[in-house]
């Protein structure tokens, strides 16, 4: 079953384990075991539990300031946790032969815009006890035919690309990816997704952050909601929208939309481009005959089947950044 906290379902604890087929049987790479991190009398994250398994996407979803930047920190040794425990390959995070089994895609975190691609590559090389090939690194992101442009000649997308390459440098089984297709265009994305699929393949274990929900739900094999610091939804894509049982529900009526908000099962009332409400239901069928009793008019209606962005919004009650 997934795990849905608050109001459906109960606690998930680091002992349990997904289910995304042959994965789950298979040694966790990662275990965060009930972790927190409070910063001057806030907390960050509040006793979260994650398990990430070898050819495992994870996808980690939250609104800005969800947490998510922090437990990576967490996960990747740069920030000891207040509370609970992180365990990278039977090892703490901050252990030498963890870190050279790990590797990470931040913001910005392509080198100095004077070095070609290649002198970047070689320089990142020298950082790790075991190295993948320059031209092979470059082949799996597409960018074996720019090795001597300078980087800060590459664009956006050349860029992110780079970033991937060199987080693949010591030839990682544990991937940690921020925002791997931000500002990418759609034959960037498409590539840069393509690669990381190629990657999961290969039994590597990938974690990422996106504010991108239909790049969540195309790619992921899990997905993590982070809201206010704790863990609220742990599952697969569909496991998630049929455990929050919304719909989504479109129509024009002459009605306010505090009223259509205060009606039971509603999550979230919107308008559509074209004027339209837009609202996120557990109950679409009462919802319709309470209006259709009270003398409204109802027009333009469709009612469709909830999808990850529907249930991120019954969860947090926030559309996604």
């Amino acid at each position: 079953m997934p795990k849905v906290m608050g109001g459906k379902g109960g606690r998930w604890h680091c002992c349990d384990r997904p289910r995304t087929g042959r994965v789950e049987h298979m040694k966790p790479m990662a275990v965060l075991c009930g972790v927190s991190r409070c910063f001057r009398g806030t907390t960050a994250v509040d006793s979260v539990d994650l398990v990430l398994r070898p050819g495992e996407i994870v996808a980690l979803l939250g609104p800005n300031g969800a947490g998510k930047s922090t437990l990576f920190d967490m996960l990747l040794g740069l920030r000891n946790p207040s509370a609970g425990t992180v365990s990278v390959f039977g090892m703490p995070p901050t252990a030498r032969r963890a870190r050279a089994r790990m590797g990470a895609m931040l913001q910005d975190t392509t080198g100095p815009a004077g070095l070609t691609v290649g002198e970047t590559v070689r320089l990142t090389q020298r950082l790790y006890p075991r190295v993948a090939p320059a031209g092979e690194l470059l082949r799996t992101v597409d960018l074996d035919g720019l090795t001597g442009r300078r980087v800060g000649e590459l664009s956006g997308g050349e860029r992110q690309r780079l970033s991937l390459a060199l987080a693949l440098t010591g030839r990682p089984d544990l991937l940690v990816l921020d925002e791997p297709t931000a500002a990418l265009d759609v034959a960037g994305r498409r590539r840069l997704l393509r690669a990381i699929r190629r990657l999961a393949a290969q039994d590597r274990s990938i974690l990422l952050a996106t504010h991108d929900l239909r790049e969540a739900q195309e790619v992921a094999d899990r997905v993590v909601v982070l809201h206010h610091g704790r863990k609220i939804a742990d599952g697969t894509t569909a496991e998630i929208v049929g455990a929050v049982g919304v719909r989504r529900v479109q129509l024009r009526a002459a009605i306010r939309g505090e009223e259509l908000a205060n009606h039971g099962g509603v999550r979230s009332v919107s308008r559509t481009p074209d004027g339209r409400f837009d609202l996120l239901t557990t109950d679409p069928e009462g919802l319709l005959r309470t209006l259709v009793t009270a003398g409204h008019r109802i027009a333009d209606l469709t009612v469709v089947d909830a999808d990850l962005e529907s249930a991120f919004v019954a969860l947090t009650g926030e559309e996604a950044a």
